[in-house]
């Protein structure tokens, strides 16, 4: 019964098309986890760049807390039909499925049936900006001045926990020509041309592995260049590059986005902008907030294995005031694409784990 309840409650929240460029879906999402929580709590609304998120706790216990549980319930952009929830057996199909509106519910639920009993402050953290790069959600509070000493973030993880993610840079490189008549191009110099030249060596640098490794990756998401006409020589051009990498690349961590720009610019070979820039995360294994969710995982039958994840989450922006986040989310697959699903099996073993952690951890 527990299963078929909060299943339709995530069906409800990925029929909310809550992307980056519709705010007042961003606002629906947020409003209907809220309503999950029930009333009771203390409700702090933040909003940056127009982008609303929430902290919630127990009445009198403001300030720096124990745990605090992260979701967010923004998603990437999708098809009309994506946003339509279908069930499959024990598989329920639909955007956000997975990454992560079925772990924001149960983090939801958890917090719900025992924040006002623990004996340490806990909060629930709600934000609607990640799958953008969560500076005005997480970033934001941070900034504001929300403190925890340790944090678990939804995320997909298939029941297993992930102490350490790669950093993300964004970054564009722009080329110059000069124009001419496609006819003619020996009387111009296409900008485009130079600018594959210079993808092309930043690709021999940092090459696409052909399976999984922990090394650092490129990905060209665009080129463009502002000719619009079959007959001219582009004077123009600009490619944009996804960048992830390791803690231990030391051409990335720990640089500036100036010294990230002066590298890449010399391996391309041409002007590098960084647009952003986000580090590495790690949480240590030891440490006794891993430790703990750890043994409450195993309670559940499951081997609470270590992950680390090639994508960048918001627990780089805790990793950096020296607060360890994990990420921790029950299974599924094909998060941002068309065939994205939550394992619904997985959802009762993943708030069984939650309510054990949080019922012994003492920090």
């Amino acid at each position: 019964m527990w299963t078929e309840t909060i299943t339709d409650r995530i069906a409800a929240l990925i029929a909310i098309e809550s992307t980056a460029d519709r705010p007042a879906e961003l606002r629906n999402a947020l409003d209907l986890v809220l309503a999950e929580a029930g009333p009771g709590w203390t409700v702090r609304e933040f909003t940056s760049n127009g982008k609303p998120s929430a902290l919630l706790h127990p009445p009198g216990r403001p300030g720096e807390f124990r745990v605090i549980l992260n979701a967010h319930l923004d998603v990437v952009p999708a098809p009309p039909e994506q946003f339509v929830p279908r069930r499959d057996g024990d598989r329920l199909y639909g955007r956000g499925a997975h990454d992560m509106k079925a772990a924001a519910l149960v983090l939801t639920g958890v917090f719900r049936e025992l924040a006002a009993d623990l004996p340490y402050p806990i909060a629930l953290q709600l934000v609607t900006d990640e799958e953008v790069g969560g500076a005005d959600g997480t970033g934001h509070q941070l900034a504001e001045g929300v403190r925890g000493d340790f944090v678990i973030i939804g995320e997909q993880s298939g029941l297993r926990v992930v102490t350490e993610s790669k950093g993300i840079c964004h970054a564009r490189l722009t080329t110059t020509g000069r124009a001419a008549h496609a006819a003619y191009p020996w009387l111009g110099r296409n900008a485009l041309l130079t600018l594959t030249d210079a993808v092309t060596r930043v690709l021999a640098a940092y090459p696409v592995p052909v399976s999984e490794a922990w090394t650092t990756t490129v990905n060209l998401a665009r080129l463009d260049t502002p000719n619009r006409a079959y007959n001219q020589v582009p004077a123009e051009a600009t490619a944009w590059l996804d960048i992830r990498y390791p803690p231990s690349d030391p051409d990335f961590a720990g640089r500036t986005a100036e010294e990230v720009a002066t590298h890449l610019t010399k391996v391309a070979g041409v002007e590098a902008h960084v647009d952003a820039l986000g580090p590495p995360h790690h949480a240590d294994p030891a440490g006794p907030g891993v430790r703990a969710l750890r043994d409450a995982i195993r309670a559940t039958g499951h081997p609470a294995s270590l992950l680390r994840k090639h994508g960048a989450a918001d627990g780089r922006y805790y990793h950096a005031l020296g607060i360890d986040a994990v990420i921790f989310g029950p299974g599924g697959d094909g998060q941002h694409g068309p065939d994205e699903f939550v394992d619904l099996p997985t959802l009762r073993p993943y708030h069984d784990a939650l309510v054990a952690f949080l019922q012994t951890f003492d920090g």
